[in-house]
């Protein structure tokens, strides 16, 4: 769980390179607590913004994925992260840079729903949706990590 008090820290969580392309979800209020983790379509559907915190950190990171157009023939494709299944409109390549030369793609759920998914599965399971959703949001930090090199904040001392 994590808090932001203005719509500049929520801008902040972001990487320098893609805070200038920032459109600020609808409806939005501040101070804003987020459980797991934010995810919202800019109005033109082209990107898609995702904010979440590594494990044993509050401190956000903040990735903008823009939605590659779905070619070829309509298929069925499984999220990487949630590992649903949808139709190449629900399902696909959403990519971001890693710097000005390299750009790496990943396949999701292209609305980043997936915590929604995960959770609506636990429940009809008899599981509680804890343990899904803390997977899911490791899943989200590796491929920060990984592919973005960006590296957790240490959880500030209390």
């Amino acid at each position: 769980m994590f808090r932001f008090e203005t719509d500049r820290a929520l801008i902040e969580s972001f990487r320098p390179r893609d805070r200038r392309v920032i459109e600020m979800p609808e409806g939005i209020t501040f101070p804003l607590f987020v459980r797991d983790y934010l995810a919202w379509t800019e109005t033109s559907g082209a990107r898609v913004y995702l904010i979440f915190s590594a494990p044993g950190s509050r401190k956000p990171i903040g990735i903008i994925f823009r939605r590659e157009p779905p070619g070829g023939e309509p298929a069925t494709r499984m999220c990487d992260w949630c590992h649903n299944s949808g139709a190449s409109h629900e399902v696909g390549l959403l990519t971001t840079d890693v710097d000005n030369r390299r750009r790496v793609g990943v396949t999701l759920c292209v609305d980043l729903r997936c915590r929604e998914k995960l959770e609506d599965a636990a429940d009809r399971d008899g599981r509680h949706p804890l343990e899904v959703v803390e997977r899911l949001n490791a899943r989200m930090f590796r491929f920060a990590q990984e592919a973005l090199g960006i590296e957790p904040s240490p959880q500030p001392a209390v």
